[in-house]
């Protein structure tokens, strides 16, 4: 049986959302989620951290499967520390936002190293954990507000449920459309309600869209049922990460040139032009790719720095999203 908790009232204003009452709220409708301590169970820090990091700018729904996946593989921050990249990277493909995967085996090293295992409980050490990737980029304005009205909201007890509530009423109440304002827990006190525009929130920045990158995929296909593949540099853009040969991305592409790119093999494979294009849209640039398939000898071997790879092997290979597509283009998947 669920109890709901109300935590002691502070002096009632109406303008001022209670935590209580959003606790209230959660106890009786909290979502089961994997990684979620269930009532009066201690959560366990390695799972929680491991969900967060895959939690960020993707859905419950996406990253369910794959920290299952995960925790079963790694059960503990001593085992993924002890993994290799690669390995990591394989099993986070088609996740997005491949850094993560990175920092994610950075941070595990990390705490191995500095903390024995354990996941320091003072708030600067786990900022010098965040520190250690040196992230530099720029947040919107309007965060640091956010984060201020947020932490005011903080109550004295149960903070780690007082921020699940706020994410569950979020994903199941407070939605950026059609919000379930008559069920919320906060509504009397809700600004945006007593006006009457409570749609027109959160306000965004226009995003701005990068100019348009081309480039080509060249897919050779081995007699014997292989196809070649390399890995990216260990920095910039899918860092790491496997992929076809192929040209470097540009606005100024030269799609009559492409060829010029192709892997040297050895004889001299034809290569067909494809018909369409393959596009994915990056976080700051959308990207079309031609695509060309050529078929090789069994006997070709690989270029320095690439491997010919089974194509029953292909889904657990650490390939981003955007080489996914050239393959079931070249391959003609659905």
């Amino acid at each position: 049986m669920t109890v709901a908790v109300r935590l002691p009232r502070r002096k009632k204003d109406a303008s001022a959302p209670e935590p209580a009452d959003l606790l209230a709220w959660y106890d009786r409708h909290r979502r089961i989620l994997p990684w979620r301590a269930r009532r009066g169970e201690r959560a366990d820090p390695y799972a929680v951290w491991l969900s967060e990091i895959m939690l960020q700018q993707t859905t419950v729904k996406t990253v369910a499967p794959y920290y299952a996946r995960f925790l079963a593989r790694w059960p503990s921050v001593a085992a993924l520390a002890a993994s290799d990249l690669d390995d990591v990277l394989r099993a986070w493909a088609g996740l997005g936002y491949y850094a993560r995967a990175r920092n994610l085996h950075a941070c595990a090293r990390a705490v191995m190293q500095r903390h024995g295992g354990i996941f320091p409980r003072g708030m600067d050490a786990l900022r010098a954990l965040a520190r250690l990737f040196a992230v530099e980029e720029k947040l919107p304005a309007a965060k640091p507000v956010i984060k201020r009205l947020a932490t005011s909201l903080l109550p004295p007890r149960r903070a780690g449920d007082f921020a699940q509530a706020l994410m569950d009423l979020g994903a199941t109440l407070c939605s950026p459309k059609n919000p379930a304002c008559a069920l919320c827990p906060w509504n009397e006190s809700c600004a945006a309600a007593r006006r009457g525009d409570r749609e027109s929130f959160p306000r965004k920045t226009p995003k701005r869209e990068g100019s348009l990158r081309r480039g080509a995929a060249f897919v050779a296909l081995r007699a014997d049922g292989r196809v070649l593949l390399r890995q990216r540099p260990d920095k910039g853009l899918l860092a790491s990460m496997t992929e076809v040969p192929g040209s470097a991305w540009a606005h100024d592409f030269d799609s009559a040139s492409a060829l010029a790119a192709a892997p040297r093999l050895g004889g001299t494979p034809k290569w067909q032009k494809l018909a369409g294009v393959v596009r994915h849209v990056f976080t700051h640039f959308p990207l079309e790719l031609t695509v060309f398939v050529a078929q090789v000898p069994r006997v070709t071997k690989a270029l320095k720095g690439a491997r010919w790879v089974r194509l029953a092997d292909l889904p657990g290979e650490a390939l981003p999203n955007v080489m996914r597509k050239v393959l079931a283009h070249a391959l003609k998947l659905d």
